[in-house]
Parts: C-alpha cells; sequence; structure tokens
C-alpha cells in the first residue's frame, strides 16, 4: 500500500530485552519449497525451473536444483532439526511434478508421518512456483489441472493435515517468471502476464473447493506483501506509487479478499472474470503474508531501474529507488522491520472485518556465516515489529522464518543462504546456526 515513506521508527529495544509475549496458541514455524531443497530429480517428471536452469546463463552460479540439499533422501534429520527447534509447525511445499510421477506422493507420506511423530504440524504448500513443464499457466486449463492434483493429495494426506495452503507468491511468479523473464519460465511478456496472475488466483479458488470437498477446515493462502512509499510528496511520484501499490499489493490481495479486481483491472484478465471471482473468493480461513521489505518508488525516469536485484525494463510507469540510512542483507534488500507493522495495520485500515486472520508465511534474510548476528537482528526486529501490530489490534495467528535450511535460491542458485540452519555444499551437512539457537530459545520463552 502506498504510505508516507516518512512514518516514525518505533524505539529500538534495550540491549538483551526479552521479545514480547505473543497470545497463547501462536503458531511459530519455519519454511522451505520443495524445488529449492528435495533434490532427487531424476524421480519426478521435470518443473518449469529445470528447463529454465538447463539454458545457460538463468543462474547465475551456473547451479540447478537436482541435488539442492537431498532432503529427499535426508528428510529425517531435518525433521530431528525442526523437533530440536522446537517449532509448533513446519510449512513445506508438495512437488506437483513430484506427485506426477511414480510413488511420488509416498515421500510425503513419509514426511507427514515423520513430522507427525516429532509433534511438529505439518503445513504443506500446493504449488510453490514448480510447475510442470508440460503446463503453462497462461492456459486456463492449467487452474483445472490443478485442482484436480489438490484433490489428490488431500485425498491421499488429509487423514494428518489440518492446514493447507493453495498457493505461494502468484505475484512474484507472474511479474519475475511471466512479465520479465528473470526465473522460469523464462517469459518476457510485460503486462501481457497478467493472465498467468488470473489463472493462478483462479486455481487458488478452485484448490480451495478441492480441499472443502476433501473435509480440510483450516486453509490460506501465501501472497507477498510489502508497504509502497512514495519517492517524495511530488504527484507524480504519489501517482506512481499507488500503481506499484496496485500491481503488487491489491491485484492480489482484493479477489481473494474482496471477490473483485481493484480499478477496473478485471477488464484485463481473460475469461468470465465475474463468475471467476466467484471461486477465487471462496472463504478462507487465514491470509498468508510473506514479508521481506518496503519498496520505495517515484515517476518513471525513462531509462531501465534496478528492483531487489531484478532489473527493471524502460516503459513502466514507476521506477524504483533506494530506500536509504537502513542496513541491507547480503542479497541488498533493505531491513525495515517497522515496514511489516505498517504493512499489516495498513491492510486492518483498508480491509476492516472483511481480512481474514493473518499468519505471516515468510519472513527472512540472506547473510553468510555461522555467527550470523546479522540474522538474529533481523528477526529480533520483525517480531517485535509483528508484536507491535498485534498490539494494535491486527488478528495475527502465526509466524514462520524463511528458512529452516540454506538451499537453491532460484536465479541466484546457491549464492544467498536464508537458513537457520547451514548446508555444506559438497557434502550436505547441516550445522545449526547461532540463529537456530536464539530462535529455538524465544519459542521457550514464548511458551
Amino acid at each position: 500500500m502506498a504510505t508516507d515513506a516518512g512514518t516514525p521508527r518505533p524505539a529500538a529495544p534495550s540491549p538483551g530485552a526479552p521479545v514480547p509475549r505473543f497470545p497463547d496458541g501462536f503458531l511459530w514455524g519455519v519454511s522451505t519449497s520443495a524445488h529449492q531443497i528435495e533434490g532427487a530429480a531424476g524421480q519426478r517428471e521435470a518443473s518449469v525451473w529445470d528447463v529454465f536452469t538447463a539454458e545457460p546463463g538463468r543462474v547465475k552460479d551456473g547451479s540447478t536444483a537436482a541435488v539442492a540439499c537431498d532432503h529427499y533422501h535426508r528428510y529425517a534429520e531435518d525433521v530431528a532439526l525442526l523437533a530440536g527447534l522446537g517449532v509448533d509447525a513446519y510449512r513445506f511445499s508438495v512437488s506437483w511434478p513430484r506427485v506426477n510421477s511414480p510413488g511420488g506422493l509416498d515421500f510425503y507420506d513419509r514426511l507427514v508421518d515423520e513430522l507427525c511423530a516429532a509433534g511438529v504440524r505439518p503445513v504443506p504448500t500446493l504449488f510453490h512456483w514448480d510447475l510442470p513443464a508440460s503446463l503453462d499457466w497462461l492456459r486456463r486449463d492449467t487452474a483445472e489441472r490443478f485442482a484436480a492434483y489438490v484433490a489428490v493429495v488431500a485425498e491421499r494426506l488429509g487423514d494428518r493435515v489440518g492446514t493447507w495452503i493453495t498457493l505461494n507468491e502468484p505475484a512474484e511468479h507472474t511479474l519475475l517468471g511471466h512479465a520479465l523473464g528473470v526465473h522460469a519460465p523464462g517469459r518476457q511478456l510485460l503486462f501481457d502476464a497478467l493472465p498467468a496472475a488470473h489463472h493462478q488466483l483462479l486455481a487458488h479458488g478452485l484448490a480451495v473447493r478441492a480441499l472443502r470437498a476433501a473435509g480440510a477446515t483450516d486453509i490460506g493462502i501465501a501472497n507477498s506483501h510489502g508497504p509502497t512509499w512514495p519517492a517524495s510528496g511530488d504527484p507524480a511520484d504519489t501517482e506512481a506509487a499507488g500503481f506499484h501499490d496496485l500491481l503488487l499489493n491489491r491485484l492480489f490481495a482484493e479477489p481473494v479478499i474482496l471477490g473483485q479486481y481493484p480499478q477496473g483491472m478485471g477488464a484485463l484478465m481473460p475469461g468470465d472474470v465475474e463468475t471467476d471471482l466467484l471461486v477465487i473468493a471462496e472463504p478462507v480461513d487465514w491470509y498468508g503474508v510473506n514479508y521481506y521489505a518496503p519498496t520505495r518508488v517515484g515517476a518513471p525516469r525513462g531509462g531501465a531501474t534496478e528492483y531487489g536485484g531484478v532489473t527493471l525494463p524502460a516503459g513502466l510507469p514507476f521506477s524504483v529507488r533506494e530506500i536509504e540510512g537502513r542496513p541491507v542483507t547480503d542479497f541488498g534488500w533493505p531491513v525495515v522491520p517497522e515496514g511489516l507493522t505498517q504493512l499489516l495495520t495498513g491492510f486492518r485500515d483498508r480491509y476492516g472485518d472483511r481480512l481474514p486472520p493473518v499468519v505471516i508465511t515468510e519472513n527472512g534474510c540472506s547473510y553468510e556465516g555461522l555467527d550470523d548476528q546479522e540474522r538474529i537482528a533481523y528477526l529480533d526486529g520483525h517480531i517485535r515489529a509483528l508484536h507491535t501490530a498485534v498490539t494494535a489490534g491486527v488478528d495475527v495467528r502465526g509466524y514462520f522464518v524463511w528458512s529452516l535450511l540454506d538451499n537453491f535460491e532460484w536465479a541466484e542458485g546457491y549464492a544467498r543462504r536464508f537458513g537457520l540452519v547451514h548446508v555444506d555444499r559438497e557434502t550436505l551437512r547441516r550445522t545449526p546456526k547461532a540463529s537456530y539457537h536464539w530462535f529455538r530459545d524465544l519459542l521457550r520463552a514464548q511458551r
């Protein structure tokens, strides 16, 4: 949402001050995704990411996720790390290409059984970007195929899985994969990528219906959001920020929350949009938010601009500007904990009682080293900012750190480390970082 970049920062906590207590029943967890950690690529059909990474120059270090963290074979070790961490829940994703392969669901049977035995709630995400290579989000029938796949997974795992996530970050999958071409499937369609957004949202609604038919009662979606800050008070900058907010926040939130597209965007979507919106707006039990940073936006400057390590082409109706005076992660992303408070209170104010309870389904940062004090400071600040939102009356039910393991970071390859647990690229040995122990101690204190 477009907001004033001059919002005052909350007072910094005194050194060593305990993180405030969250309400009883608050859900604490960590997140991963299948393509980023599983490996065992030969035991599933190909995804769009397998095709993409096979093309020279697509991934910065030339790597692939063929082995990744080898979670497929080491899942018991990783569940033991979850148990040692003391999380309530583990958000992982189910690989659609693996489920399409013989015996593919057997792996998730084993994983869910292992989680349940460890007392960790399994929270599967049913799509986290690894679309089967034979399918295409520009085609409407992919949404229908997704619903059929979801029904198969729910039938197999639904006796042990109570909480489900339909999609992860359709905004990024549309923008980076279909509009700009820097993620799989590598298309550069700009605004002609909008059908991919609509079909993913339709897939979400159809998946909710399939899960309800299977008896599911705890369903959400994981959308990425962040405040948009105008570069100045100039009308051209505020107009550009409003468009950016519409494109990255409202376009993906409002069909789910309100059952409508913002400001005439529905006219740009394919098919019988009004009928589709009835499906897209199937009620969810909670709304997932992935938060990393705000974006500072101004009027177009006439040339290409950088956006989170991505080059945006000329001709867009906005330009992305640097957020000055903030520390940055190893990815170059600004560290702005209060942006999370601002985002959540802004959503509450914008959507009122139409906003479902919120779960932070991703929040994390990339830093090197085992003694990762910068990650500890990042998480500490964001969890405090989340508590401020709860105190302000936002109904927040849970928080998931991204990520459990250092993993395959998409087009960055293995150059970025988001994990609480270090993974050696040669041996795949797991070593808990200082942040793992810090988060473990935080969870103990919360209880």
